[in-house]
C-alpha cells in the first residue's frame, strides 16, 4: 500500500480496493433493472430500483430499529426512536389519505393491515426477542447483508426457516381470540385518524427524549457530516433523520408502485417455501400455501412477486452503499456462541413476523402508517420481546444491558 493511501483522509472517495464491489453491486442493479423488465415489466423493475434506494438509505443512515431499541433501553439515549417516529409520521400523512382515496390513476391502493390479537401480540414478542439475538430486524437484516455481514447471512438463512414454519402454524394462530381488522382512519375519520396517529408517535419520542434530559441533562443531537459539501450523500453516513425522511418518502413511492406499502418477510417465507417445494416437502399442500395469492405466488417466477424484488433490491442497494464508504469488507469468522445467536434470533424473527403480519417495516412503519390499528399492538409487544432479548445477548457473549 502506498503513502499516499495511507494518508487518505477519511471524506475521500473510497480507494481503488473498493472499486470492485462497487462496479459489482452496480453492475447488479442496472442488469437486475434490465432483466425484470424484460422478464415481468417496467413497473417490477421500478420496484427493485425503489428497493436499491432503500437499501442505500438503510446503510448510509445505519438506520435499524434493533441498535436504536436497545441504545434507548440501555444507553437512555432516543435519537434512533425519535427518528424512527418521524419517518412513520411522514409517511403516514400521505399513505393515510391514499388508502382513504382507494386508488390513485386506476391504480387500487391498500394498507399494511392486519387483525389485533393474540397471534399479533405473541408474533411480535417473538419477533423483539429475536431481532436483538439476531442482530437485526428485518430491514437490519438485509442491509446488513449488503454490507458483507457474514453472521446476518446467517440471520437470514435462519429468518426464512422460521418463515416458512410460521406460515405452517399462521392458520392455527389466525383462529386465536381477535378483535379484527381496526383502521384508525376509519374508526375516527380521516382528518382526526391522521392527528391521533401524528399524537401517539409524538408522545413516544416526548417519553425519549424526557427519559433522555433526565439521564444526561440533554438531548443527543445529529452530528454533523463528517465530508464536505455534497460528498456525503454519495458516500455517507447519513443523518438519522435525513435516512429517515428518504425511507418514508420511498415507503409512499412504493404505495403508489406496487398499490400497497413496502413490506420485507413475506419474501423470506416465499423464498423458504419455494425451496422446501423443490426439496420435496409438500408445503403447496399447506393451509396457507392453498390461498388464491400465495399458491400463485408459490408457483410464479420469484421475479414476480413485488415484496422479494425489493429485497433484492435492498442488499445490492445497501452493497453499492458500503462499497462507496468504503467499508464492505466481509468477515467469515464468527464466534460459535454468536453464531447460535444468530440462529436462534433468525428462527425466531421468521416465525415471528408471520404470525404478526410482519416486520418492523410492514407492521410497525407500514402498519402505522396505514392507520393500521395493529400496528400498535406490533411496536408495544415488540417492545417488550426485545427488552427480553437485550436481558438475554449476554448469555451468547453479546453485549446487553450494563452489569451495576
Amino acid at each position: 500500500m502506498s503513502d499516499i493511501a495511507l494518508d487518505r483522509p477519511s471524506y475521500l472517495p473510497p480507494a481503488v480496493s473498493d472499486r470492485a464491489p462497487t462496479l459489482v453491486a452496480a453492475l447488479g442493479l442496472l442488469i437486475g433493472f434490465i432483466a425484470i423488465t424484460l422478464l415481468v415489466d417496467l413497473q417490477q423493475a421500478t420496484l427493485f430500483a425503489i428497493g436499491g434506494g432503500l437499501g442505500a438509505a438503510l446503510y448510509h443512515g445505519s438506520f435499524g430499529f434493533t441498535g436504536g431499541w436497545r441504545r434507548m433501553v440501555v444507553e437512555k439515549r432516543g435519537r434512533a426512536m425519535r427518528a424512527q417516529m418521524l419517518m412513520i409520521g411522514v409517511a403516514a400523512i400521505a399513505m393515510m389519505p391514499l388508502l382513504a382515496a382507494g386508488n390513485i390513476g386506476g391504480q387500487p391502493l391498500v394498507g399494511a393491515i392486519g387483525p389485533v390479537g393474540v397471534s399479533v401480540l405473541v408474533g411480535a414478542v417473538i419477533f423483539g426477542l429475536g431481532m436483538q439475538l439476531g442482530g437485526g430486524c428485518g430491514s437490519g437484516t438485509l442491509f446488513t447483508v449488503g454490507g458483507g455481514s457474514s453472521r446476518m447471512l446467517v440471520t437470514l438463512a435462519f429468518f426464512i426457516v422460521g418463515a416458512v414454519v410460521g406460515t405452517a402454524h399462521l392458520p392455527w394462530w389466525l383462529e386465536q381470540p381477535n378483535i379484527g381488522i381496526v383502521s384508525i382512519g376509519q374508526e375516527l375519520g380521516l382528518g382526526f385518524g391522521i392527528a391521533v396517529t401524528l399524537l401517539a408517535l409524538a408522545l413516544v419520542a416526548l417519553v425519549t427524549a424526557i427519559i433522555e434530559r433526565r439521564v444526561h441533562g440533554n438531548i443527543e443531537q445529529e452530528p454533523a457530516p463528517k465530508r464536505p459539501s455534497w460528498s456525503w450523500l454519495l458516500y455517507g453516513p447519513w443523518p438519522l433523520v435525513g435516512a429517515g425522511l428518504v425511507l418514508a418518502i420511498l415507503n409512499i413511492a412504493t404505495l403508489l408502485v406496487a398499490g400497497h406499502p413496502w413490506s420485507i418477510t413475506y419474501g423470506f417465507g416465499l423464498w423458504g417455501a419455494k425451496i422446501a417445494d423443490a426439496a420435496g416437502l409438500p408445503v403447496a399442500s399447506w393451509e396457507f400455501w392453498t390461498w388464491p395469492a400465495q399458491a400463485q405466488a408459490l408457483h410464479s417466477s420469484v421475479l414476480a412477486d413485488n415484496t422479494s424484488v425489493m429485497n433484492f433490491g435492498i442488499i445490492l442497494g445497501a452493497g453499492l452503499a458500503a462499497a462507496l464508504a468504503g467499508k464492505f469488507a466481509p468477515k467469515a469468522k464468527i464466534p460459535f456462541r454468536s453464531f447460535l445467536a444468530a440462529a436462534i434470533g433468525g428462527l425466531l424473527m421468521g416465525y415471528g413476523a408471520r404470525l404478526s403480519f410482519g416486520c418492523n417495516i410492514g407492521a410497525l412503519f407500514s402498519g402505522i402508517a396505514s392507520g393500521s390499528l395493529h400496528g400498535w399492538l406490533w411496536f408495544a409487544s415488540a417492545f417488550v420481546g426485545s427488552l427480553i432479548g437485550i436481558y438475554a445477548r449476554p448469555l451468547f457473549g453479546l453485549d446487553g444491558l450494563p452489569r451495576k
